[in-house]
């Protein structure tokens, strides 16, 4: 019974939708990398997705529950955010996502 349970648990998306100062992404994705590098506990995964041709993008960071998030913010993370602050052209808009469906291709 536990099993099935858990397969009716979902995954949460973090995800941030922003613009970076021009020329800034390259920079930006080096340390969104660096960031997620630091997550251990109910993390489940990362992207980053570029705008073709500009410096939008979107970061979509899964967890197995929302407050796996909190309990990652330790301080070297809080470092890296600190340090890629000001590469943001305005402050980007975060929301969290149930994850409805997850659909994978077999390799």
């Amino acid at each position: 019974m536990s099993e099935f349970l858990d397969f009716l648990k979902h995954k949460y998306a973090y995800v941030a939708i922003g613009k970076f100062k021009p020329g800034q992404f390259v920079e930006a994705q080096k340390l969104y990398e660096k960031a997620v590098s630091t997550y251990t506990q109910g993390f489940q995964g990362a992207y980053l997705l570029q705008k073709p041709g500009t410096d939008e993008g979107i970061a979509v960071i899964i967890w197995s529950k929302i407050d796996d998030m909190q309990d990652n913010q330790t301080e070297a993370y809080k470092a890296i955010l600190q340090e890629m602050s000001p590469l943001f052209a305005t402050a980007p808009n975060t929301s969290f996502y149930e994850v409805c469906s997850e659909i994978g291709i077999e390799q």
